[in-house]
């Protein structure tokens, strides 16, 4: 035992001898304030607990007003208690009455108290109580001190457990009452609507062993539990289900390095020396990371956080021997999943038959998991604060991934309501299936080419369902963007194989790496930017890191030997950056040659046209390419000089205004008169009201999010494209701000389908 641990280990050892000594619960609770007080030279140290999920209580104090115990009490987000609460997050301050959460309670006398230290009390991993100590001096309580006071909280929490204090299910006088419909706003990760029954993805594994007489003993256990997790893990990259799914692979491959990264076991050991169980002590460490994950806006460090918090769940569940999730248990026909966060591996698990949505309390919309969600069809809710302290399992749940809404045991009129909603949408959803062999043909005999925009393996189903002509949109960046460690050749081969066999005939056109901006990687240094979407991304970097360019399309080629093959560059702003991006690709194929490779039957170069700037240059361009593709999403952007992630700018432009509406017109008649094949891959095309304009002005071919091929074919097939390019001519002359309501007006006067 090092000498560091050897104090925490005392106080703990002592706490320990309290709580198991004689006397009621309060007694015993007053002893350890004191005691905690004594040990970390505080003036004042104070356990709140949580009552009836909302209200925190003052329970015993050293140093405060005896009369405040039990008449303090604060709403959870309420003053600087509250705010750890709420947050799950330590707060220290040296200073806590300039803190803006500061709340003065006289009763209490803590006025003369400056310096301040909260921690959560957490029982399976929620909030149960907050543990405070405060000093009169203004005074920075170091790190060492944060954690030996997390490590105390802990222990405390089985005084919660135990029931001995108050009864956790009890609703004291003062509290909150429970909404009869409980709602929860979150953010859309998959879009639909669902209804079923609450499970949860981890049935709650409760530490409640958490003190431990014998180090070498748990030392041994963890050695042990990691085995094991490295084991299972294993396992699952042998399974069939991932065998073939390189960037499946990729993710475990993430998975087993943090399970064997040393850093990560010891500090887990080292919390063992103080005196915690293995599982204590893996816990104690969860929490730390999820405070930084919290703290961090780095969309990479947030990911590699997650990963590490599924597998802390996982390694608590080796050594309690509880190690499956509820995928593995006799599920419900309606399941509504809801968890904290995970993984994508963990996903795929359940019955896709049975899984109606997911809730996710944290989460991000480019998280892996949300990927996978879109890609299997699957509503998915996230950042849904306080979903895991209030459902109860079994509980009837509704699912909104519309509006970013759920509704925890609803009133009927409500159910009834989204019942009805959920069933227009399946019939809905048959009759987009009904067309899935039915070609896109307007009313008047054209043809309109649909293709899907994929990225991932599991994407590939798309074509199936859908009947798509092919893929228009393959975006390779992801298995870069999960691996600590740029791709192999041989593995981006394989994966790219991959896809190509899964199309088998049907074209895929595959995009050159679009990384930067927001989507980091972690191999490559990049500097901060104060405009990341206008920096340094895609083919800028790719361009100035040739290695990138050249290894990816020696994989493409490798991956393609005997067959065609399409590939587009990103972000092109200049015809000098298109012909130094075909001139790295012209190498490659003359590597093959030299090296006696099998070159791709065919190679069809083209580019997105995503910057204006392009568009003035379409003369000298489109000569030199044998496609183009529109990413309408950034170009839009750009051409409004408008953030489209900024909520404040969201209904500010239009692209159905005549001027976004002129330029796409200006871009297909350019192509058509150098006969070159244009797409349009962006959101915008997936949307029926918007791609029924696109049409208007002379579009012929789409590629979009699978889910979008059924409503798009449909709205295809009522138009008559004759009458709708003779209205759209007199629509761009207009001066207006957006067409939109005129298109919309067009297409309910003459039976189109918009849905």
């Amino acid at each position: 035992m090092t000498p560091a641990s050897s104090a925490p280990r005392l106080l703990i050892r002592r706490l320990h001898q309290i709580m198991a000594g004689t006397g009621d619960a309060e007694d015993r609770l007053n002893q350890l304030v004191r005691l905690i007080a004594g040990n970390m030279v505080s003036e004042v140290c104070s356990v709140y607990f949580l009552r009836g999920g909302e209200m925190l209580e003052l329970f015993a104090t050293e140093g405060l007003k005896e009369s405040a115990i039990h008449a303090t009490r604060l709403q959870v987000g309420e003053g600087l208690v509250g705010h750890v609460a709420a947050t799950g997050i330590p707060l220290n301050l040296a200073n806590a009455q300039n803190h803006p959460k500061f709340v003065y309670r006289p009763e209490t006398g803590e006025e003369i108290y400056h310096s301040f230290l909260g921690v959560p009390i957490l029982r399976a991993s929620n909030v149960a109580g907050v543990l405070v100590i405060q000093n009169k001096t203004l005074r920075q309580y170091s790190e060492e001190e944060v954690e030996v006071l997390q490590t105390v909280a802990m222990v405390l929490a089985e005084l919660v457990a135990g029931g001995e204090l108050f009864d956790p299910l009890e609703q004291p006088e003062g509290t909150l009452e429970r909404a009869a419909t409980p709602s929860f706003e979150g953010v859309v990760f998959s879009e639909g609507l669902a209804e079923g029954r609450a499970v949860l993805h981890e049935p709650k594994v409760e530490v409640t062993h958490h003190l431990s007489s014998d180090p070498a003993r748990e030392l041994k256990r963890l050695d042990e539990a990691l085995e094991n997790l490295v084991g299972q893990i294993d396992e699952m990259m042998l399974a069939e289900d991932f065998r073939h799914h390189g960037e499946h692979q990729e993710i475990l491959d993430v998975y087993k390095m943090f399970a064997r990264d040393k850093g990560w076991k010891t500090k887990i050991s080292e919390v063992i020396e103080t005196g915690l169980t293995a599982e204590a002590a893996v816990e104690r460490i969860q929490t730390d990371n999820r405070s930084r994950m919290q703290q961090t806006d780095d969309p990479y460090l947030r990911e590699r956080l997650s990963d590490l918090d599924d597998l802390s769940n996982r390694l608590i569940r080796h050594l309690v021997g509880k190690t499956g999730t509820a995928a593995a248990d006799n599920l419900p026909d309606n399941v509504i999943l809801v968890a904290q966060n995970m993984g994508p591996a963990e996903l795929l698990d359940y019955d896709r038959d049975k899984l109606q949505a997911v809730i996710l309390q944290q989460g991000a919309p480019t998280a892996h998991v949300a990927i996978v969600a879109r890609a299997l069809g699957i509503p998915m809710v996230g950042q849904v604060e306080g979903a895991l302290r209030h459902v109860e399992e079994g509980e009837q749940v509704i699912v909104d991934g519309v509006d970013g809404i759920i509704y925890f045991s609803p009133l009927p009129e409500i159910l009834q309501s989204y019942q009805e909603n959920i069933r227009s949408r399946a019939e809905l959803l048959a009759s987009y299936e009904a067309l899935r062999d039915k070609r896109a043909v307007t009313q008047d005999g054209v043809e309109i080419d649909l293709f899907i925009n994929a990225g991932l393996t599991i994407d590939m189903d798309g074509l199936e369902h859908t009947g798509a002509k092919g893929v228009g949109l393959f975006r390779t960046e992801f298995q870069f963007m999960i691996g600590a460690t740029m791709p192999k050749v041989d593995s981006q081969a394989e994966f790219y194989k991959s896809i190509l066999d899964t199309a088998g005939d049907k074209p895929v056109v595959f995009r050159t790496l679009d990384i930067g901006g927001d989507k980091p990687v972690p191999f490559l240094k990049r500097d901060e930017e104060a405009n990341p979407a206008l920096g340094w991304r895609a083919m800028r970097i790719s361009l100035d890191r040739p290695a990138l360019l050249r290894y990816q399309l020696r994989a493409l080629f490798l991956a393609a030997e005997g067959r065609e093959i399409s590939i587009m560059f990103p972000m092109i702003a200049d015809v000098h950056e298109f012909r130094s991006a075909r001139s790295i690709l012209d190498k490659e194929l003359a590597w093959l040659d030299r090296f006696g490779k099998v070159k791709p039957k065919k190679v069809r170069v083209g580019t997105m046209l995503e910057v204006p700037s392009l568009v003035w240059q379409l003369d000298n361009l489109l000569p030199l390419v044998d496609f183009v593709s529109i990413g309408s999403n950034d170009l839009m952007q750009f051409f409004f000089a408008c953030d489209r992630e900024n909520p404040k700018l969201a209904e500010r432009y239009d692209p159905l205004s005549p001027a976004a509406l002129g330029m796409m017109k200006f871009i297909i008649d350019k192509c058509n008169e150098y006969d070159v094949p244009v797409t349009l891959c962006g959101e915008l095309g997936g949307k029926p009201l918007a791609a029924l304009g696109l049409l208007g002005v002379g579009l012929r071919r789409l590629s979009i999010a699978p889910a979008s091929v059924g409503p798009v074919k449909m709205m295809i097939r009522s138009l008559n494209l004759g009458q709708l390019q003779d209205y759209m001519q007199g629509l761009l002359s207009r001066s207006d701000h957006s067409v939109r309501n005129s298109i919309l007006t067009f297409a309910k006067d003459h039976g189109i389908q918009i849905r």
